[in-house]
């Protein structure tokens, strides 16, 4: 779960100042594309899996946002409908990656992961 938490944030704090400029979609395209890139640097994607992911990326950043705005008053409801969009996330996009992409992937993750976590 805090990988989950983690992540998420990583994803906020990519695009916060993008998102502030005005424009949602440019924004949420930015974000993706971003993250995307730190993706394929991570696990070594190819251009086909490149493209995939960014466009799971942008429906991901897309619905995130989406539940927040429509959640915001309950936070319950917000952080249970973000821990699903969230495993649903993480479940198409393991399922894009080849196994020992995964592999480099889950390990790059575990270790920011352990850097994080407090002493």
């Amino acid at each position: 779960m805090k990988k989950a938490f983690l992540f998420t944030g990583i994803i906020l704090a990519l695009g916060a100042t993008v998102y502030a400029s005005g424009d949602k979609e440019s924004a949420i395209v930015t974000r993706a594309t971003a993250l995307t890139r730190i993706q394929v640097q991570k696990a070594r994607l190819d251009e086909g899996q490149y493209l995939k992911v960014k466009n799971l990326n942008i429906r991901m950043l897309t619905e995130m946002e989406d539940i927040k705005n429509r959640f915001a008053s309950d936070p319950a409801i917000l952080d249970e409908r973000l821990a699903v969009a969230q495993a649903r996330y993480e479940l198409e996009l393991t399922s894009i990656m080849r196994p020992a992409q995964l592999a480099m992937f889950n390990q790059s993750r575990n270790s920011m992961t352990a850097l994080s976590a407090p002493h």
